[in-house]
């Protein structure tokens, strides 16, 4: 009899499961390691939750199973598994097997039999079985003595939970699924009848047998679907049901769990960047406690902690809110830490019945303006750039911003695709956060962070601040060891901070009605559009619907299938439409349609209602860390994406205006891109023509057509430009010629002359290919560093692409560290010489300022200079300078 439980561990679960949750971690080899990390995450916490003596984990084998012989269509419509996921599979079964777990893969059978079939074994020698899960079907094997645990929500399911969820008990399970089906594995199920439908006709008839023998019962098209069914249903239950009877190697008694191996756990974690659990690995953390941490609500003990900040290097704070929106939100509390471990939490305005005294706001805040305006002690957060903005509310002015996890994580690796502090307390701790939906709850029934209880907010706040200590511990060495990041964080990515938080509280002043009434002109437009599409396709649809879509492209119109969606139906995305409108006229209205319904959802109809009421502006939000080439983002609203070269954007950019007694200058660099190539091809014919500032499609273009200058046309400049930047992008013949709508063979005898007019761009992408291969990343100008996981992958297309991205990301990461740095450069003098005028934005290549009428030709000068020499390039920066009463006017 055992006195512990069996676990088994339905590894192939565990694996989609890991990899879908979890952001696509990495280490610098490029190797994927998120789904490892996930599984391994997951199991630890089951050891740690069940201390058991048993376990098994198990997985799905490569190859077919019994089920594809009695049903050759068996999961059929499956995509096939991810190359970064399978790239995972073997080193992910090492580890299991190096933490001393037996590891079972078992082929011509699933994983759920392998389960089902040493579940019901163990039963019977007297253990009771946890299956740890997230397949419905395991729910069959459900009895008194096997439970399921879904280690992603916490939830058991015995009998009763089974009957709760699915409305049938374990036995009748098969039969549900079977009358269900399972469109994952492509196993039919009667037509119509969904799990309300299964469950009841169980309830009635108690089984399939019994309810095929009362089948003529059933009336209307359902019972027509079912009758039509029961030849198939024999089939379906032998597919959905689970085989408890696979003979296997391994018996209960070989699912002993044995100690682990440590030495090859420390190759392992050592080769896959597993850095906390490398560290963890010869300590005991079995007793570890949750930290507690300190509730400062006493004038006393918040002047103790006042003194140790003042007398520390640097200290970490953490402010909690109302609102997401810095011009919203209202502070709470404050969470502080000055070493790891030794974090407190503020609460200052906490609303519910029977809340405890708290410290009075104002005078709180008024303690700590002079040590969070100071440069001295410096400060440590996570996205202080939010801190910075909420602060300003409160008439406090946030100075010595020194370190900011984000960003020190977003310059060692711009390409993770995730710097929050979860993520981050994950990635680098193997901590998991306390989530914001543990404290406050979720959905419509979410409360603010003013509701939450003193003593769950602590625990919250303390251990973001404190979390964000250890971080930054685990994160500067790595970036103060490195010079040429230390440069981007130091004299980039760190400066900008209050700069960007500047640009956000200033704000853009909006034309209203100039927007409502833009909103109406394309709602005409629109209407206009669906009028035309109705009349071609002789019917009414929904335009924005792709399944009405392909229903009227290719069923009734029969236009050619150019590509299919990953489930086979032709596709409607936008590169197929506009191939499409080469030739046929609907794809063009649907295009124009999508362009235009577009820019009515997103700005005309939205921009008025994202005025803030108090400052009667748009109060935009810049990202810094989301682009891996180092370019800014923005949200609510993103004004990266307003297009300039269709007039409906230009009518956009319109309704962005100055106020009485101002202008607004638009100061855009000119081909900044082609310019970085010169200076980092150094190719004499690019050299010369920016040099002696002619224009360089022209130029392009009177190399290509082997013409002067002076007699190139207007289409050929076009078909240069194309292929400056098309190049730049890693563009084919093919895509080329795709985009000038000429034949394959004439894009590319573009290529090749090109590349025999400028050989050292054609020598820097191959140079770049290698150096790329070699060490797996590239660099900009000045030395942001862009990694490159897929640069060695096996799938070509995948390769490929990243070839493209490594020509490409050092021209616009470098575009974007040198506006970046003309940002800075304007800001410092903006600010100390007082000047009336304000950067107000920053889109691509270009920045936005509004400026006092009285000395905009004056100040239109100063940005020129210091945008033409934000870079020291072999070729001049040149800055194309705009001044209007709005956006549009002053390009």
């Amino acid at each position: 009899m055992a006195n512990s439980p069996l676990i088994l561990v339905d590894g192939s679960s565990y694996l989609f499961r890991a990899y879908h949750a979890l952001p696509q971690f990495s280490n610098k080899a490029g190797q994927p390691t998120g789904a490892i990390y996930g599984v391994i995450n997951m199991l630890k916490k089951l050891l740690a939750d069940y201390q058991p003596s048993y376990c098994a984990v198990i997985f799905d084998a490569k190859g077919p199973t019994f089920r594809h012989q009695l049903y050759p269509d068996y999961k059929a419509t499956r995509p096939p598994m991810a190359e970064e996921l399978a790239l995972q599979i073997q080193p992910l079964h090492e580890i299991i097997k190096c933490l001393g777990l037996p590891l079972i893969v078992e082929s011509g059978v699933e994983a759920d039999d392998v389960i089902g079939t040493l579940a019901l074994s163990a039963v019977k020698q007297g253990f009771e079985v946890i299956i740890s899960t997230g397949d419905k079907d395991m729910a069959q094997l459900v009895n008194d003595k096997i439970t399921l645990i879904n280690t992603m929500n916490d939830s058991k399911m015995d009998p009763a939970g089974v009957v709760n969820k699915f409305g049938v008990t374990p036995s009748q399970i098969t039969d549900y699924l079977t009358l269900v089906g399972d469109s994952v594995d492509n196993i039919p199920g009667v037509e119509k009848v969904g799990p309300k439908t299964a469950a009841k006709w169980l309830a009635e008839f108690d089984s399939l047998t019994e309810l095929a023998k009362h089948a003529d019962s059933i009336k209307g098209k359902i019972g027509e679907n079912f009758r039509q069914f029961i030849p198939k249903l024999e089939l379906t239950k032998q597919l959905v049901t689970i085989k408890c009877n696979v003979e296997l190697k391994q018996s209960i008694d070989d699912l002993q769990i044995i100690p682990a191996d440590k030495q090859r756990l420390r190759h392992y974690f050592t080769l896959y960047e597993f850095k906390n659990w490398l560290a963890k690995l010869d300590q005991n953390n079995s007793d570890a406690k949750q930290t507690q941490y300190q509730t400062i609500t006493t004038t006393a003990s918040l002047k103790e902690w006042l003194d140790r900040i003042g007398t520390a290097d640097f200290f970490c704070f953490d402010l909690e809110t109302t609102n997401l929106d810095t011009h919203l939100a209202k502070i709470v509390g404050i969470a502080i830490a000055t070493e790891v471990g030794d974090a407190a939490y503020i609460p200052l305005a906490h609303d519910y019945p029977n809340v405890i005294k708290q410290l009075d706001l104002s005078n709180t805040l008024a303690l700590f303006k002079p040590l969070l305006e100071a440069e001295h002690p410096v400060k440590l957060g996570q996205n202080l750039k939010y801190d910075m903005g909420v602060l300003a509310n409160y008439n406090i002015e946030l100075n010595g911003v020194s370190f900011d996890t984000m960003l020190e994580s977003y310059v060692i690796d711009s390409t993770a695709n995730r710097h929050d502090l979860d993520t981050l307390a994950l990635k680098h701790l193997d901590h998991k956060m306390i989530s914001f939906t543990e404290v406050a709850g979720k959905g419509s029934k979410q409360i603010t962070f003013d509701k939450v209880d003193i003593f769950t907010a602590t625990q919250y706040a303390a251990e973001d601040a404190d979390i964000t200590m250890q971080l930054h511990q685990q994160l500067w060495p790595t970036l103060s060891n490195d010079q040429s990041l230390l440069k981007v964080y130091t004299d980039i990515e760190q400066p900008l901070i209050p700069v960007l938080s500047n640009i956000e509280r200033h704000g853009v002043l909006i034309d209203k009605d100039m927007l409502l009434k833009q909103s109406l002109q394309l709602a005409e437009r629109i209407a206009e559009l669906e009028t035309q599409a109705f009349t071609i396709a002789d019917s009414k649809f929904n335009l924005s619907s792709p399944k009405q879509l392909q229903e009227i492209l290719y069923d009734k119109l029969n236009l050619p299938i150019l590509q299919k969606t990953p489930t086979g139906q032709p596709s409607t995305a936008e590169q197929v439409l506009h191939e499409l409108s080469a030739q046929f006229e609907l794809p063009k209205i649907i295009l124009e349609h999508r362009s235009l319904s577009k820019l009515k959802s997103t700005y005309t109809d939205k921009l008025p209602d994202q005025i803030n009421t108090k400052t009667g502006r748009i109060h935009t939000s810049y990202h810094q860390a989301v682009t891996a080439t180092g370019r800014l983002s923005s949200s609510d609203p993103n004004l990266q994406n307003i297009p300039i070269r269709t007039e409906q954007g230009r009518m956009i950019r319109q309704a962005f205006i100055a106020p009485a007694g101002y202008n607004i200058i638009a100061a855009d660099y000119s081909q900044i891109e082609l310019r970085i190539m010169a200076h980092l091809s150094q190719d004499p014919g690019l050299l010369s023509a920016f040099s002696n500032n002619l224009d360089i499609h022209k130029a392009t273009a009177a190399e290509i057509f082997s013409i002067s200058v002076d007699d190139v046309t207007t289409e050929q400049r076009r078909h240069a430009k194309a292929v400056n930047f098309g190049l730049m992008y890693g563009m084919s013949a093919f895509g080329l010629a795709r985009q000038l709508e000429v034949d394959r063979k004439t894009a590319a005898a573009y290529i090749e002359r090109y590349f025999e007019r400028y050989p050292k761009i054609h020598d820097y992408m191959e140079s770049t290919r290698t150096l790329a291969h070699e060490q797996g990343y590239v660099e900009t100008l000045f030395g942001r560093r862009l990694y490159l996981p897929d640069i060695n992958a096996k799938q070509i297309p995948r390769q490929k692409a990243a070839e493209r991205t490594a020509i490409n990301a050092p021209l616009q990461g470098s575009a974007a560290d040198i506006i970046k740095r003309a940002m800075l450069a304007l800001h410092h003098w903006l600010k100390q010489e007082k000047i009336d005028a304000y950067m107000i934005m920053q889109v691509h290549d270009e920045l936005v300022f509004e400026v006092n009428a009285s000395i905009t030709d004056q100040i239109a000068n100063s940005i020129n200079q210091a945008m033409s020499s934000a870079a020291e390039l072999c070729v001049p920066l040149l800055v194309d300078i705009g001044i209007g009463s709005n956006w549009q006017e002053a390009h």
